[in-house]
């Protein structure tokens, strides 16, 4: 047993020693601690042949369902709650700063602006629902023009890439005025499933777990001076909560979403037929750098 041991050991100094030459030093150590963690899982579960097969077979089936729309590496690592802690170890809590979460996979670059009280939902299906909020810095003054990008999946659970053609809809932009504040129509929130029909909601069904997220809606919000904000809001009272797929819910980003009567009037005048929400959504973006 013991020339088993230093067999393996062996072969894990072996291989660590093979990137001393490395001239980036955050690389090398990158791969250095990869190589001691990989081969110490290996060696704990005494990994068989058969089983080092399949995990290759699995992502390589990931690497062929992966295309500009669908990331299944983002779900992967989502899944695992690898985002999630990525996600906390770069945006450290940094006093009344608004906590991030995971970016998830559906973002696309260049959405279309909207004006202040304009509709995102550009004819995406759902119940409409009014946002609106303040963003400001950590020490309460108002941050004017910043970017609010925002994103969301409609009624059926679908983001607009997951539908056929170019149509771009629940998703768009727009900017804080002079005094931080800004107000838009999206969708209220629904649950979903993450896409499962691939190697990673194989992973879910064979292990238990439900690939259903908790409702959302996405927000980026970036000014100059301030880390750029990658977060959701979720609403209370959805029993998914803290079973969401991806371990993004946090308590400081659980919102009331009042719904509305059809006959009560909105904010903007604007007529609705049915039912609709509102909710308030105060952002406060940290320093560049904290």
């Amino acid at each position: 047993m013991r020339e088993q041991e230093a067999v393996e050991a062996t072969l894990v100094e072996t291989v660590v020693a093979s990137f001393d030459d490395c001239q980036d030093p955050r690389l090398q150590e990158l791969m250095t601690s990869l190589v001691r963690h990989l081969h110490s899982f290996v060696r704990e579960v005494r990994l068989t042949e058969e089983e080092w097969a399949a995990a290759i077979r699995f992502l390589t089936e990931a690497g062929h369902i992966t295309d500009a729309v669908r990331q299944e590496f983002i779900l992967l690592s989502d899944t695992l709650g690898v985002s999630m802690q990525t996600i906390n170890i770069n945006n450290a809590a940094y006093e009344n700063a608004t906590e991030a979460t995971v970016f998830g996979p559906f973002f696309v670059e260049d959405s279309a602006a909207i004006a202040l009280g304009g509709d995102l939902a550009f004819g995406a299906a759902g119940e409409p629902c009014w946002v609106e909020g303040r963003v400001t810095a950590t020490d309460g003054s108002p941050l004017a023009g910043a970017r609010i990008e925002v994103w969301e999946a409609d009624e059926d659970g679908l983001y607009d890439v997951q539908r056929d053609g170019a149509q771009r809809a629940a998703r768009g932009h727009l900017f804080s005025d002079a005094a931080g504040n800004y107000r838009f129509w999206a969708l209220t929130p629904t649950p979903y499933p993450i896409p499962d029909d691939g190697p990673v909601g194989r992973m879910l069904t064979a292990v238990g777990r439900s690939p259903l997220r908790a409702s959302h809606l996405h927000f980026m919000v970036s000014a100059p001076g301030t880390r750029t904000l990658v977060t959701h809001i979720f609403p209370e009272g959805d029993p998914i909560l803290w079973d969401d797929s991806v371990f993004g819910v946090k308590q400081s980003l659980i919102k009331k979403f009042e719904r509305q009567p059809a006959a009560k009037p909105t904010p903007d005048g604007r007529v609705i037929d049915g039912t609709w929400s509102t909710v308030r959504f105060d952002i406060v973006l940290a320093p560049a750098g904290s």
